[in-house]
């Protein structure tokens, strides 16, 4: 190996898995005080004590940068849940999203408008965190069908992800109450799990 590789693996340490969610998690803090917009690389460096260089070697930009930082701070691992019925399952995805409802509903209703007037930010956030969290939350009818409690895969499936996700980030903008445990529940019961028995 060279001299000049030699320094290159001087100056660049291994990123930590740790250390990277360090990061994440500074840029997701950063969003909930400033606008995307405003949001920078600058910014997220001071607040991760890093360089500016260290976050573009993990990302190529903030869009790719933002889109990492809500995959890995979400609030539940729902290939994890396994109550053994269908209703335990979303019960349980739903007591982890509740108090994410509560804190993070200005953030995503900020993001939004961005998602829509940002064209990189809506393609890194769908290809990082919408296509594989939506698959995740799915996944809990598809273990529903493997265990025989139903009979097959229902249709109603294709909309769980954007009816809680509706559900928690409505609520606090035309109710002004946030979309707590309860309140998910009770969607839960009375919406999400009549649609999915009705195959």
């Amino acid at each position: 190996m060279s001299r000049d590789n030699d320094d290159a693996m001087i100056r660049r340490p291994r990123m930590t898995p740790e250390r990277e969610a360090e990061l994440l998690a500074a840029t997701v803090d950063a969003l909930r005080e400033v606008s995307y917009d405003e949001l920078s690389m600058d910014l997220v460096a001071a607040r991760a004590r890093c360089s500016k260089a260290t976050l573009y070697r993990l990302w190529p930009g903030k869009p790719q940068m933002v889109a990492a930082a809500l995959y890995a701070t979400r609030p539940m691992r729902p290939e994890e849940i396994d109550t053994g019925t269908l209703r335990g399952d979303l019960l349980a995805m739903v007591e982890l999203l509740g108090p994410l409802a509560e804190k993070d509903a200005p953030l995503f209703a900020a993001l939004g408008h961005a998602l829509l007037t940002d064209e990189n930010l809506a393609e890194a956030v769908r290809d990082t965190l919408v296509e594989p969290w939506f698959a995740d939350l799915t996944g809990v009818v598809d273990r529903a069908v493997e265990r025989g409690e139903l009979s097959r895969r229902p249709s109603a499936t294709d909309f769980l992800p954007q009816i809680l996700l509706s559900v928690m980030l409505t609520r606090p903008m035309f109710e002004r109450l946030p979309a707590d445990a309860d309140y998910l529940t009770r969607c839960v019961d009375h919406a999400l799990l009549p649609a999915l028995l009705h195959t």
